[in-house]
């Protein structure tokens, strides 16, 4: 069995294992998600700069037919998963969606106005596998 080990993500750790599974902990509670894979599991940490000047560090987790990301808001973590996107990576959680393609990517809260503003505008800056 293979281990990947993810990165921290303000108070969150992620353990992901082929054909097994991916915890996070978060203020004292704990979510164990498993995921079949039919090939090679994947992680990458992408690094955003946003337009307010904040960094902004996502993890992609990507298990064939699973494509997830986990993304802080408002210092909580929240998981992402891939949805229908005629370009780019297109993943919702909640609320939320969060858009990337070639480099760029928005975050946006699907319960505003569909002309609202974007909750953040931002450039990847690094890709760490």
């Amino acid at each position: 069995m293979r281990h990947f080990h993810a990165m921290p993500l303000a108070a969150a750790a992620l353990i992901l294992a082929t054909g097994a599974s991916f915890a996070q902990a978060m203020t004292g509670a704990s979510l164990t998600l498993t995921l079949e894979s039919t090939g090679d599991m994947e992680r990458n940490v992408v690094t955003y700069q946003c337009d307010d000047e904040q960094a902004l560090a996502v993890q992609y987790i990507n298990a064939a037919p699973n494509f997830l990301a986990i993304l802080p808001i408002d210092e909580v973590n929240h998981v992402f998963a891939t949805t229908i996107s005629a370009s780019g990576a297109r993943y919702i959680s909640g609320p939320y969606e969060w858009w990337s393609h070639q480099g760029e990517a928005t975050l946006r809260d699907l319960m505003q106005d569909e002309d609202a503003e974007p909750l953040a505008t931002c450039t990847e800056v690094s890709n760490t596998p």
